[in-house]
């Protein structure tokens, strides 16, 4: 029985954001694993080396980008850099944010309640947690449109994490972005590009995690693998035509046919959609 695992894309290009660690390291390698030429693009120069190394050594093909995604000008030139690498442009991954743990660590902040946060700070995550995903979409989608054919995945968070308290800017960000992912979806109507997002489905083995919540789930964790399966079901052809939809990488059983598993994993969205014209 064929599986995700079988998965091959050979002539698929990808960008993913904050592909130096976490989720988007793990994502970013299994895109390369599967045959994708990837963009490695991350802040952090050296951990986008590293994971580019990583991605090398197990035969993938890959370039590192130390990029801000914060910055119109440096994603635009991410853009071009790959194209110019590779030839085209198929697959972005938005992985790239801040998360509460730069709000609790700045001097300003006096506790994570919204009126006693640093407000400097709140400001940076929305920045870069919702404008660096729209600036990076922005300029990867017309050469996914060019293609005929491409594929946007955002990377939120559930629905309790979005509602727990005292979580935002964080939760705040990842509403707003699950929002973009359905208005995107209908924007790209027609042009063979699709716009989904992805969540882990729990709390997640990373440096991203504040020491407060680590603490608290220890071996509860997820590993940032969870969510490589179904990233790659919804980079290939697998998926053509699902779009606007939500998937949780902690309910994909890799024991079912991967049309089965999409099934299984997939979510109601956040938001309710609503028929399009409607205002």
């Amino acid at each position: 029985m064929a599986g995700v695992k079988d998965i091959v894309l050979g002539g698929r290009v990808a960008i993913v954001t904050g592909a130096g660690s976490g989720l988007g390291r793990a994502m970013a390698l299994g895109l390369a694993k599967a045959g994708a030429k990837v963009a490695f693009l991350d802040i952090d120069a050296a951990a986008g080396a590293k994971a580019v190394a990583q991605a090398k050594a197990a035969g993938g093909s890959a370039i590192a980008l130390a990029t801000d995604i914060t910055d119109s000008a440096a994603c635009a030139r991410a853009v071009a850099d790959t194209v110019a690498a590779f030839g085209a442009l198929h697959i972005l991954v938005n992985c790239a944010a801040r998360g509460n743990i730069h709000v609790m660590q700045s001097p300003a902040t006096k506790s994570m309640r919204f009126w006693e946060a640093d407000p400097d700070m709140w400001t940076k995550v929305i920045t870069t947690n919702v404008n660096g995903h729209f600036l990076m979409a922005h300029h990867a989608t017309p050469p996914m449109i060019t293609a005929g054919w491409g594929r946007i995945v955002n990377i939120t968070t559930s629905l309790p994490t979005m509602q727990r308290l005292q979580n935002s800017p964080y939760s705040v960000s990842k509403v707003a972005m699950e929002g973009a992912t359905l208005v995107w979806a209908k924007d790209l109507e027609g042009t063979g590009v699709t716009c989904n997002s992805l969540i882990p489905g729990g709390a997640v083995d990373t440096p991203f995690l504040e020491p407060p919540s680590r603490k608290l789930l220890g071996d509860r964790l997820l590993q940032p693998e969870v969510v490589v399966a179904p990233m790659l079901w919804l980079a290939s052809d697998l998926s053509n035509g699902v779009t606007g939809a939500r998937f949780v990488g902690k309910l994909w059983d890799d024991t079912l046919p991967p049309a089965k598993a999409a099934e299984k994993a997939r979510e109601a969205p956040v938001i309710t959609p609503v028929p399009a014209g409607t205002r």
